[in-house]
């Protein structure tokens, strides 16, 4: 299946490589050797060298990955976070997220190269970057911090995502 590559984007290989550059930024990635990436015009094709297990499950990594750079570079990705609980808030100190999770003390949550955070209101933090495995790593890491838990269902969740409720020690009787 080719990757079509919209305008402003440029898509480079050589030496095992694939370079991808766009107007949000540059992003690069080794190709293993029994994938054959050939661009023409505005497509890029990646085939593979045999019908073995691994070349197939390689030629559709390797594709993912190419279709996810390209994506990356021209739009970006985003992934949202609802802080739910008395008190969870969140506020930007510099680039570095400071968040407020019922703890102690105050969490500091420093931004990594290429990832940009944003507030709605205090509770909804939106994540964006052109590296999607970055973008959800960091959003993962930051969930981890305080996981939505089963009673109250308090912590960090993703956006739309739903936990499932225990009824707790009333519920026996």
């Amino acid at each position: 299946m080719p990757i079509t590559i919209p305008s402003g984007v440029r898509v480079s290989h050589s030496g095992g490589e694939v370079v991808v550059e766009g107007p949000k930024g540059k992003l690069q990635q080794r190709v293993s050797p029994e994938i054959t990436v050939k661009i023409e015009e505005n497509e890029v094709v990646l085939t593979r060298k045999d019908d073995s297990k691994p070349a197939k499950s390689m030629h559709g990594l390797y594709r993912t990955l190419v279709a996810n750079m390209v994506q990356g570079v021209s739009n970006g990705f985003t992934k949202e976070l609802e802080l739910r609980g008395v008190g969870y808030r969140a506020t930007l100190k510099g680039k570095d997220l400071d968040l407020a999770l019922g703890f102690s003390h105050p969490v500091l949550f420093k931004a990594p190269e290429g990832i940009l955070f944003t507030l709605n209101g205090n509770t909804k933090v939106a994540i964006s970057g052109i590296d999607k495995a970055l973008v959800g790593q960091v959003a993962a890491d930051i969930r981890s911090i305080r996981p939505p838990e089963p009673y109250l269902g308090k912590g960090v969740r993703y956006a739309g995502e739903h936990v499932r409720r225990k009824a707790g020690k009333s519920a026996k009787k």
